[in-house]
C-alpha cells in the first residue's frame, strides 16, 4: 500500500502487526543498538516462514543483518517513510496528483493486508492503471514463492503484455 495510505490508517492493530515498521523508524540509533545486540534473533524472530527460505537466501539476509551499515541502511528507509515519503504521499494526495504509470501491486496474502484492507481499491484511489494480487506467500514474495513475483512482473513488463494477473 502506499505509505501515506499505510500510516494513515494506522491504528492499534496495525502497530502491533507491522511493528516493524514504527521501530525501524526510530531516531538513530536506537534500532541499530538494540538490532546489533543479535541481529540472527532480531530477524528470526520477526519470521515465522523463516523455514520458507532456501538456506543461501536465510544466510544472506543473515549476513546482511550482522553488517552495521546495512542495518542502518535499512533503518534509514524506514525512517524516510515515516517522514518524507509520507509528506510528500501528503502532498500528492493534497493536491490530487496521481501517478500516470501502469502500477503492479504484489502481496502476500498470508499478511494482514488483505484481511485488513482492499489493496486494489486503495491503489485504485492513486492511480487508474493498477492490477496485482495477493500470492500464495507472507511478506519476503521472492523467496517464499519465486515464481509467482517472476511471472507477474514478467508479464506486467511487456513479455507477456497480453498476459494477466
Amino acid at each position: 500500500m502506499p505509505t501515506w495510505e499505510a500510516f494513515s490508517r494506522a491504528d492499534m492493530v496495525f502497530g502491533i502487526g507491522y511493528w516493524h515498521r514504527f521501530f525501524l523508524a526510530q531516531p538513530h540509533a536506537l534500532p541499530e543498538c538494540l538490532i546489533g545486540t543479535d541481529p540472527a534473533y532480531f530477524f528470526l524472530s520477526r519470521r515465522e516462514r523463516s523455514h520458507a527460505f532456501a538456506s543461501e537466501a536465510l544466510e544472506e539476509h543473515l549476513r546482511c543483518f550482522r553488517e552495521p551499515r546495512m542495518v542502518h541502511a535499512i533503518c534509514e528507509d524506514y525512517r524516510a517513510a515515516a517522514t518524507l515519503d509520507f509528506a510528500h504521499d501528503e502532498a500528492d494526495c493534497r493536491e490530487g496528483r496521481r501517478i500516470t504509470c501502469p502500477v503492479l501491486a504484489l502481496w502476500g496474502w498470508q499478511g494482514y493486508l488483505e484481511e485488513w484492507h482492499d489493496v486494489l481499491g486503495i491503489w485504485r484511489g492513486w492511480t487508474d492503471k493498477v492490477r496485482g494480487r495477493a500470492l500464495e506467500s507472507g511478506h519476503y514474495l521472492p523467496e517464499e514463492a519465486p515464481e509467482e513475483p517472476h511471472s507477474g512482473l514478467h508479464a506486467f513488463f511487456g513479455a507477456g503484455q497480453s498476459a494477466s494477473l
